[in-house]
């Protein structure tokens, strides 16, 4: 299984969800985490992954969220 992972920390929006377009239209499957630093971020970037079809979670970090996108 592949995993990847996207550091999106200190984009503004709608940078972080373009960043995880990107490495989701590089996968059919597999797990992604993508590290963001804002609420707003986190949440965005979940919304993108589930709409897409990913199982999304995520869990607080010392420098912000890191959110998992698996297929």
């Amino acid at each position: 299984m592949e995993k990847k992972s996207v550091d999106a920390r200190g984009l503004s929006c709608p940078q972080p969800v373009i960043e995880t377009k990107r490495a989701l239209d590089r996968m059919s499957s597999g797990t992604v985490e993508i590290l963001v630093d804002t609420v707003t971020s986190r949440e965005n970037v979940i919304r993108f992954a589930s709409n897409a079809g990913w199982r999304t979670s995520w869990k607080e970090t010392e420098t912000g969220f890191a959110v998992t996108a698996e297929k």
